[in-house]
């Protein structure tokens, strides 16, 4: 199919490509904030003990965190430059899916890259989190980025492979 025809074909079936632009543009936007959340790694921490309630188990997750935090960052501030990466790995990420809100056609390799990815932090939190001593609870949280990231590129991928479809017929 030509150009022409293609660009027609998005203009006709405009609200399934808004409904995949707007999902994107929200999947890049928590990537981006998650990548954020990797640097005021201490303020985040010392703000988290003061609103979880002390009496949790949480609470004493967080307090022995923000303590290691505190004590790699006097002892072994390098050793923090991991957390750079982690926000680099992000924002690099969110960059990746800006060809799926631009072409999801094109670039539906991108969104079926995500969905495998979301699908693989879970086994990679349970396994890592056990050797790493992470509590179960704090596992299902990382465990929950996967699900929540999952939903909207599955949405998109649906809609993605209708309008291939119809591109096809």
């Amino acid at each position: 199919m030509n150009t022409l025809n293609y660009k027609a074909l998005f203009k006709y079936h405009d609200h399934r490509l808004a409904t995949i632009r707007k999902l994107m543009a929200f999947f890049i936007t928590i990537l981006l904030l998650s990548g954020l959340t990797a640097i005021p790694v201490e303020p985040e921490l010392s703000l988290l003990t003061k609103i979880v309630t002390s009496e949790t188990s949480i609470y004493n997750w967080l307090q022995k965190v923000l303590w290691a935090y505190r004590q790699v960052d006097a002892q072994h501030p390098f050793l923090l430059y991991g957390y750079d990466w982690l926000a680099f790995a992000h924002f690099v990420l969110a960059i990746l899916f800006i060809g799926p809100y631009r072409d999801p056609i094109k670039n539906i390799w991108v969104i079926e890259f995500g969905l495998v990815a979301c699908v693989l932090i879970l086994p990679f939190a349970f396994i890592a989190g056990q050797f790493r001593g992470v509590p179960i609870g704090w596992r299902l949280i990382d465990c929950s980025f996967g699900v929540f990231g999952f939903l909207p590129l599955w949405i998109c991928y649906g809609k993605t492979k209708k309008l291939m479809t119809k591109i096809n017929s």
